[in-house]
């Protein structure tokens, strides 16, 4: 805990309905604050908030933020925004989400969770797992949880939050217990190279509270040298995986077409079997670390590992979309090539005797001009991809970046790989490959969750017009 939550007055949020602000906005609501808001698209979420108490307009105007104390944006506003220009230009309190979120939390102890990849799961985790043992917490995902939402504003002592490193807005948490997955190549369009990056991930354990302690990834090389310059500067760290050092250590790990299993040990002691309702290596590394912090809080491991096998998922992370005509098609978000290839070995276990289709529309143009190579390594674990032009929002470019080429480094015969232009003709491209016992994926830009469903609909149809 670190102090009492800071005054911020009333509140207006820019963009109060998207993902990462409706979840701020409640907790602002819920700890008494008053709320505006702007939100130029009607989402549940903004509904949410006005029968909370929240006024939210359908505009951008200068006039938003006639009764503000404070504004708050996120990386995703311009920084010329009429509501963000007028705020700066009034003298009020301007905050990044991430600074808000930290000045109302101050009275918790926060558990932030970063890494390159499994953050969102891991949060999530850790959120279903305090629920289970009655910790009543407050959380803040960057997913949706099925039957908990993106966030909440709880009773209890402990708020759990995903901590990103894209934009560096992590370095503006204070946590009590922090959490670091992994660290792999990505956002280097900010830090600009590998030693940059890891340098702010150090940073952001330096910020962890003198009471507090890191849980980091035994199996992960720069998570290791992370872990020996966190421990010498005094804090503890507590470390999970399969390495044979590892104080949360993950043994006997199997997997089923439903899910995975292990043994976790702690200290050298087995614990009992861990189910993980979710397929995948790297998903049963997610819980270990869900599974350690926990434990490290004092929990019940009984009540601990219970958490674990009741937790519903997250959408578009391994996401079960449907099952038509003998054909399964998931959704999941890996975007980068390291997710990506964990991503598809999974399925393509999970494909067994049948064959594995993958569609993807790449996120962001500095990945696929960075790491195109891995990215078509990673996609031909496929036995045939279709593949969309990259989806990069805030980028702005002259001419195509990339799907194309990246169609054709694809390791695959011509006829199991293509390109398209247009995401309407997906349904039916994907339809027209596969048959009784395939395994379709979607990867990457939001809409391919959308692609997704349309393409079970589809399916549905043709099984029933046989």
């Amino acid at each position: 805990m670190r102090n009492e939550p800071a005054d911020l007055g009333c509140v207006h949020l820019i963009g109060c309905g998207g993902i990462g602000m409706a979840p701020l906005a409640e907790m602002l609501l819920r700890n008494g604050s008053q709320v505006t808001g702007s939100e130029l698209r009607e989402r549940s979420t903004a509904a949410k908030l006005r029968h909370l108490g929240a006024r939210i307009s359908t505009e951008h105007a200068e006039s938003n933020v006639d009764t503000a104390n404070t504004v708050v944006f996120s990386t995703a506003i311009p920084r010329d925004h009429v509501e963000l220009a007028a705020a700066r230009r009034r003298g009020l309190r301007v905050l990044h989400r991430s600074e808000a979120l930290d000045a109302v939390t101050r009275d918790l102890t926060m558990i932030a969770v970063a890494g390159t990849h499994g953050k969102t799961t891991t949060t999530a985790m850790v959120a279903a797992i305090l629920r289970n043992c009655d910790m009543d917490p407050s959380y803040y995902v960057g997913g949706e949880i099925p039957g908990m939402g993106c966030g909440a504003y709880g009773g209890g002592q402990h708020v759990v939050v995903e901590a990103d490193e894209s934009d560096r807005s992590f370095l503006n948490l204070t946590p009590g217990v922090g959490v670091v997955t992994n660290i792999d190549s990505d956002h280097l369009n900010t830090y600009g190279t590998m030693t940059d990056l890891a340098a702010a991930f150090r940073e952001f354990c330096l910020r962890i509270e003198p009471s507090g302690f890191l849980v980091t990834n035994a199996d992960d090389p720069r998570c290791r040298a992370l872990a020996a310059a966190v421990r010498d500067t005094g804090t503890p760290v507590w470390t999970y995986g399969m390495a044979g050092d590892a104080d949360l250590r993950v043994s006997d790990l199997s997997a089923t077409t439903t899910g995975s299993h292990y043994i976790a040990h702690l200290d050298g002691t087995p614990l009992g079997t861990v189910d993980v309702p979710m397929p995948g290596e790297h998903l049963a590394a997610n819980s270990a670390a869900a599974l350690l912090i926990a434990l490290r809080l004092g929990l019940p491991p009984g009540a601990a590992i219970d958490g674990l096998a009741g937790f519903p998922g997250v959408r578009r992370r391994f996401e079960l979309k449907g099952d038509e005509g003998g054909v399964r098609v998931y959704d999941d978000y890996a975007c980068h090539h390291t997710s990506m290839t964990a991503s598809l070995r999974t399925m393509r276990s999970l494909a067994g005797d049948g064959r594995l289709l993958v569609v993807c529309q790449p996120v962001r143009a500095y990945r696929v001009r960075e790491f195109g190579d891995d990215m078509a390594r990673a996609l031909g674990i496929a036995d045939q991809a279709v593949v969309l032009e990259v989806y990069g929002p805030g980028e702005t470019w002259d001419e195509p970046v990339g799907g194309a080429a990246l169609t054709s480094a694809i390791p695959l015969p011509d006829g199991a790989k293509r390109f398209l232009g247009s995401v309407s003709d997906v349904p039916e491209e994907v339809v027209g490959r596969v048959r009784r016992g395939d395994v379709v994926v979607t990867l990457g830009s939001p809409e391919m969750s959308q692609v997704a469903e349309h393409i079970v609909d589809v399916l549905r149809h043709e099984a029933g017009s046989r």
